[in-house]
């Protein structure tokens, strides 16, 4: 599987594309916000001939979201129905298995979306390198994230962690200097 990342809109978003060897893409997270984006995802997609196959969000903040339409029209992509597991995907010829981990806190519909065959998990705005999401905007409780949190730490060392902006890390780093694990 290869995962080309993309740094969109002014909050740097980061909007993942998980290719397999048939060609198949799943787009995690919709952060085009403009024009330039546009072209520069669509540009990536057409030099590596993907066939873009679903939509997965992390959660519904507009800086994950904000390129959603665009995907539907250029695409035929809508946001994915969630379920425990997206079994709706091997429909589509995706064999890669993706879990759906509800992770709320930074916002009531956040979830985390785990691959455990490839040992990844894409956490969007529930866990950073040393931080997590923010809780005071509508939806937020850190309670909540506090319990969101655990779960994850519940994973292996060895995943590695793309979060919804800033660099990738690892659940091994996060349990050992994250001070909010």
């Amino acid at each position: 599987m290869e995962i080309k990342t993309f740094y969109f809109n002014p909050f740097r978003e980061c909007t993942y594309v998980l290719s397999d060897e048939q060609k198949h893409a799943v787009i995690i997270d919709a952060g085009m916000w403009d024009e330039r984006e546009e072209q520069r995802f669509a540009d990536y997609i057409a030099k590596k001939q993907l066939d873009p196959i679903a939509l997965l969000v992390t959660h519904s903040h507009p800086d994950h979201v904000c390129g959603a339409m665009w995907l539907e029209m250029k695409y035929g992509l809508k946001i994915e129905k969630l379920g425990d597991k997206l079994s709706s995907l091997t429909q589509k010829g995706w064999t890669i298995p993706i879990e759906v981990i509800p992770t709320p806190g930074h916002k009531e519909d956040s979830v985390c979306f785990y691959l455990p065959t490839e040992k990844k998990i894409f956490t969007g705005d529930t866990l950073f390198l040393e931080m997590v999401g923010r809780t005071d905007l509508d939806g937020g409780d850190m309670a909540t994230l506090r319990k969101s949190l655990k779960r994850l730490m519940e994973l292996d060392d060895d995943i590695d962690v793309y979060p919804g902006h800033g660099p990738m890390t690892s659940i091994g780093h996060e349990r050992q200097y994250n001070p909010f694990v």
